[in-house]
């Protein structure tokens, strides 16, 4: 099974906590925000704080409308590097058995052998292999997305949104970022046609970040 021992585990560790240091334990503070800090000053490493972040994806339905998901428990981490930005990297690691739509019985059929078979795949990860700086705020990720047995390279840009000292004294970066990619590509090619022409499920998938990113070294 891999990293996880019981599909719908929710708290299980998805990443080594020797890749992960905990986020420290810090006493409250003033808040107090960083103006204008430059990607070259968030030098070190963040991990994502899951309860204030989001790891989703947006599908079409019926040719029509969108359908919009969350996983519930991933874990994740950034290195950033000011002085070579190249040297950067992102980790990502996703409990797909977690996955909520907000109908279970969706959610269960995304779950089977049909989409994600998470009960022989229950990671989903993203490794970076190259990072640029494109612009002051914007960081371009290229790595490998692997979902059930297979992995494909993918381009994230991370927008940085700003950064705090929170109530807490911690110190957080914000990123947002998305990327489209065809679900084919990993497998998922679970469908239905309609009576009407095309198919239930839409080939493209929106891949949606949204990280608060606590500061550990």
């Amino acid at each position: 099974m891999g990293l996880f021992t019981r599909r719908r585990r929710r708290n299980a560790s998805l990443v080594p906590s020797s890749s992960l240091p905990e986020p420290p334990t810090v006493q409250a503070a003033g808040p107090r925000r960083q103006e204008n800090l430059a990607l070259s000053k968030l030098t070190g490493d963040w991990v994502f704080d899951p309860a204030h972040s989001s790891v989703g994806f947006a599908a079409r339905h019926a040719m029509i409308t969108r359908v919009r998901g969350i996983f519930t428990s991933f874990e994740g981490r950034i290195r950033l590097d000011g002085e070579h930005p190249e040297a950067s990297t992102a980790e990502v690691v996703v409990d797909v058995s977690s996955v909520d739509t907000r109908v279970e019985q969706r959610d269960e059929h995304l779950r089977s052998a049909d989409f994600f078979d998470a009960g022989l795949f229950p990671v989903m990860t993203f490794r970076s292999t190259q990072a640029v700086q494109v612009e002051e705020d914007v960081y371009r990720m290229t790595g490998a997305l692997t979902i059930r047995d297979r992995t494909n390279p993918v381009t994230i840009d991370l927008l940085y949104s700003g950064s705090v000292i929170d109530a807490f004294g911690v110190e957080r970066a914000g990123f947002d970022g998305s990327a489209i990619v065809n679900r084919s590509d990993w497998g998922l090619i679970w469908n239905a046609r309609l009576e009407t022409g095309g198919v239930l499920v839409g080939e493209k998938i929106k891949l949606e970040f949204d990280i608060s990113a606590i500061r550990v070294s």
